[in-house]
């Protein structure tokens, strides 16, 4: 081989390059290492059979292989396949290397899961050339990646500012939404109970009329803060309805754990002790809540969970307001609380 002449300083990359030499005759691999050294390219991976090939490839991750089809045991095809199964996703180039140019050799190469073909002996200006290209492309694909993952940090992000309520900070309508429809989805799989509670502070509008809809919105926000840390559990949301309206929606939360979160709710609440100065109820700020618990089954949808929540909402209501009810076990948390 003649000396590959060495790359320009404007076509190397600023990123590692790794290069996967598989050749079993010990002079021929010997000569394309020095010519891949010449170009550049520092580290240069050396295998004289299949089994060393891809145990190189699944440890290393080279940027490129250069892979001579005829090789003890395995010929060259069986190992470019067994290289795409190991990609998972990934993409390396291979670049077969055979004394064969027939157009059957270079259809099983590309085939096999090949990317280029060079026939031996190996002209070095061929060979610098392919590896400027090779390595050109795999440029390109690490900043559309880079650009791709960026894309979706920038979609994710956006998705977590649409569906934040803008003054409490909980989830808004239509993150609820979405959220109560994956919890449905993922208890009707896994078989387990979800908890939806409709929550809605009692005779807020009083509240605004005597003390003005500023000192209201400063109300709402501690009532966020509050749902959000009665909110322990990972997959516990607390969501803004509308108004003063809220919702928390509780997976894997059998009635009976429904109805101890709803008395836990209400005592903190009252510890709080919010003042409501025209409440017909007493001082301080209270709220009711419907809550209906089941296991989702085919019929079951987030439209159907909100209207029953809202029916036993209304039930707590017509009943005194300042206490939970929930359809499913026929009582509130006032009638617990006395027995």
């Amino acid at each position: 081989m003649n000396a590959v002449p060495a790359m320009a300083p404007d076509e190397e990359s600023a990123s590692p390059f790794t290069v996967l030499v598989v050749e079993d005759q010990d002079s021929v691999r010997a000569a394309l290492v020095g010519e891949l050294h010449h170009a550049g390219v520092s580290d240069v991976l050396q295998a004289a059979n299949g089994n060393m090939a891809l145990h190189l490839f699944r440890s290393r991750r080279p940027d490129l292989v250069l892979l001579d089809i005829k090789l003890p045991g395995n010929d060259g095809y069986w190992v470019a396949q067994q290289m795409r199964v190991a990609e998972s996703g990934d993409w390396t180039p291979i670049i077969f290397l055979s004394g064969l140019d027939g157009d059957l050799d270079v259809w099983r190469g590309i085939e096999a899961g090949g990317d280029d073909y060079l026939v031996k002996p190996v002209k070095p200006i061929v060979l610098v050339a392919k590896l400027r290209a090779m390595r050109r492309l795999l440029d390109m694909r690490r900043r559309l990646v880079a650009m791709t993952e960026e894309l979706h940090q920038a979609n994710q992000r956006l998705n977590e500012m649409v569906e934040v309520d803008a003054l409490t900070g909980l989830v808004n309508r239509r993150g609820l939404d979405r959220i109560l429809h994956s919890e449905i989805m993922a208890a009707r799989r896994d078989g387990t109970p979800l908890t939806l509670m409709l929550c809605d502070l009692d005779h807020f509008k009083l509240y605004n009329d005597a003390i003005g809809h500023l000192q209201g919105d400063v109300c709402l926000r501690e009532i966020g803060r509050l749902l959000s840390e009665v909110c322990v559990r990972p997959r516990d949301v607390a969501a803004r309805y509308g108004g003063e309206e809220f919702v928390l929606i509780l997976p894997n939360t059998p009635r009976s754990g429904a109805m101890t979160f709803a008395r836990a709710l209400g005592q903190l609440l009252r510890v709080r002790a919010i003042t409501h100065p025209n409440s017909p109820l007493g001082n301080a700020l209270t709220l009711s809540g419907g809550i209906t618990t089941c296991v989702p089954d085919d019929n079951t949808s987030a439209e159907s969970m909100l209207m029953r929540a809202d029916q036993a909402l209304y039930a707590a209501k017509t009943q005194g307001r300042d206490r939970f009810f929930s359809f499913e076990m026929q009582m509130d948390t006032v009638a617990q609380r006395r027995s």
